[in-house]
């Protein structure tokens, strides 16, 4: 708890069994409620994870990344959370600076926090693919340039938020897919709500998830695709639940129903 907020670690799990035990011991005691959802592994992730003393959740299909991020945050809400901080337990992002990135929300300073990989140029040093860091820097600038907004990299898995933006975002309209981190961004933007950004080592290595060349460039065109459709949304050329107060007023219904939920 910080500031007496109650703190909770949210984490989208598929095939996360090698990872996963270092990632829940490096948890913050400032942490409340610890919540893992996997998206139907094919090995013992769920099992470790109850283990462990984790909340668990298991799909009875593989939803996708979304999807999976969806049953976190609703649960997440459920167990009465005021900040959520995603963090992956693949290992690749450092679970160290949740007290930090909560902070920041705690703060009232802020209502997403982003662990930039970008920020200290610490990407390449920990191993990212030379060709993903080039699609980061040219999909971050042409998001900055066309959302007004100017963020190191939209694109970490590593995230923080508050408890009114999870209820307010039209998360309902979103992909099942990787897409869904970075539609996430393009609400915050449009809904008005403060983003902030707090370096963050990476690593790179065989058990951490990262998607192979064919699904990162279906991950580009889905991000070209939702920054081209929050312009055009802006502009009034298109009217999108995903960015309109249609798909807000779903969502905080939905999720009103989910923190009344004995």
């Amino acid at each position: 708890m910080i500031n007496g907020k109650r703190i909770a670690v949210v984490m989208p799990a598929y095939n996360a069994e090698k990872t996963l035990e270092q990632t829940v011991r490096e948890l913050s005691d400032v942490v409340d409620i610890k919540i893992l959802v996997d998206d139907s592994s094919k090995d013992s992730t769920a099992e470790l994870s109850r283990r462990l003393g984790v909340r668990t959740f298991v799909h009875d299909a593989n939803y996708g990344y979304g999807r999976n991020q969806q049953t976190c945050y609703r649960e997440a809400l459920a167990a009465g959370a005021d900040i959520v901080v995603m963090v992956h337990p693949d290992y690749q992002y450092t679970p160290l600076l949740v007290p930090a990135m909560a902070g920041m929300i705690a703060s009232g300073v802020y209502d997403m926090v982003l662990a930039s990989r970008i920020l200290g140029a610490g990407a390449l040093k920990g191993g990212m693919p030379s060709y993903k860091y080039v699609a980061n820097r040219f999909l971050t600038a042409f998001q900055n340039l066309l959302m007004g907004v100017k963020l190191s990299e939209y694109h970490t898995g590593f995230r923080a938020f508050s408890r009114e933006l999870l209820e307010t975002l039209p998360l309902l309209e979103n992909s099942d897919d990787f897409v869904f981190d970075n539609q996430m961004i393009a609400q915050a933007v449009m809904f008005g709500f403060r983003i902030g950004e707090i370096s963050c080592p990476t690593k790179y290595f065989e058990e951490a998830s990262s998607i192979n060349f064919k699904r990162s460039v279906e991950y580009g065109l889905g991000v070209l695709a939702t920054t081209l459709s929050y312009r055009a949304h802006k502009w009034g050329m298109l009217r999108l639940p995903r960015f309109d107060a249609t798909g807000r007023k779903v969502s905080q219904q939905y999720y009103s129903q989910i923190a009344q939920r004995p």
